[in-house]
């Protein structure tokens, strides 16, 4: 081979070894995709209440007392949403089924103040703002579930601080769940403050305005330790243009489990409403016990209530089984 040839091939291997290197090595890692935004989708919960009742003078009832299905959801910016139906009967349970909106409303929470709009439960007694499947009772006292606004539409913030203290302030229609105009153009005001000095221990206060008509009070204590629970209410209502005596209730209720699956439980309440009528007092024992037979997911409730209606009154026995289903 010539020198010329040579030279040219050897200067034709010094230009390509850098090409042929830079081809050996592995190709560089495709960029990262971007996180999709961050979303906690749509979670399905809600229960179901089958209840059988004796009573005297009445028999042997069957009934569906709750059958609850819940949708909420979460969005990137702080906010959240909540729509529950409730799957019932007419009032005397002999209408045919029908479907209503319990709850349905948007809130947006940043740090420790909340604020939502919608239908909701408005901020009433500890009692009622517990959904009935968490309470150690089948039903609430006669007090709470007389005097508490319920559910009710309107717009409400909320304010913890330091885990300690959660204050609560909402104005609302105050023409109940489900009635999309305020008829009378007067507002329902609710507000309460939750205390919890230590971790089992909390102490609530609470009020109600509706203007032009009447104002709803109470005050709460509960003990929620890992086997003992002690509970106690108090609620009343007075009113604008009637004197005399306020409507007036309160209960005190202790359970304890002695084991895991087995929880007793006893309540004594008292609610009187004398300027409507002595007959509208009531005083109640309620007695029994919760089994707990898959965790919190499947609870049977037996229980004994003997109610005394007016005075001096009548006293009527009656016994109630109910399970409840979580799912």
């Amino acid at each position: 081979m010539s020198t010329l040839r040579v030279r040219a091939l050897a200067a034709a291997v010094f230009v390509l070894l850098p090409a042929l290197g830079q081809a050996q090595q592995p190709a560089a890692p495709a960029p990262a995709p971007k996180p999709a935004s961050p979303s906690s989708g749509v979670k399905l919960s809600g229960y179901l209440q089958a209840r059988e009742t004796w009573q005297e003078d009445v028999g042997l009832t069957g009934s569906i007392n709750r059958a609850r299905l819940t949708a909420t959801g979460g969005l990137a910016t702080n906010f959240t949403w909540r729509l529950q139906g409730e799957f019932r009967t007419g009032n005397v349970g002999v209408s045919k089924a029908s479907v209503r909106l319990t709850d349905g409303y948007i809130r947006w929470k940043h740090k420790d103040l909340g604020i939502q709009a919608g239908q909701y439960k408005t901020p009433f007694t500890r009692e009622y703002m517990t959904s009935l499947a968490d309470l150690e009772t089948a039903d609430r006292s006669a007090a709470v579930d007389s005097l508490a606004p319920k559910r009710d539409i309107g717009l409400m913030a909320d304010y913890e601080i330091k885990k300690k203290v959660t204050l609560y302030a909402g104005v609302f229609n105050g023409e109940g769940e489900n009635t999309t105009t305020n008829k009378d153009s007067t507002l329902l005001g609710v507000a309460r403050v939750t205390v919890r000095p230590i971790r089992d221990v909390s102490f609530g206060g609470n009020v109600a305005r509706y203007f032009g008509d009447s104002t709803r009070f109470g005050a709460d204590v509960n003990y929620e330790g890992p086997r003992v629970t002690l509970r106690g209410e108090v609620v009343a209502q007075a009113r604008d243009l009637v004197g005399g005596k306020n409507d007036y209730g309160w209960f005190a209720l202790g359970a304890v489990k002695v084991v895991d699956q087995v929880q007793l439980k006893g309540r004594y309440e008292e609610f009187q409403r004398d300027q409507i009528s002595l007959q509208q007092r009531s005083r109640i024992w309620t007695g029994g016990a919760n089994f707990f037979i898959s965790g919190n997911a499947v609870k049977l409730i037996v229980e004994y209530n003997s109610r005394k209606v007016g005075d001096p009154g009548k006293t009527k026995g009656t016994v109630l089984t109910q399970l409840q289903v979580r799912y």
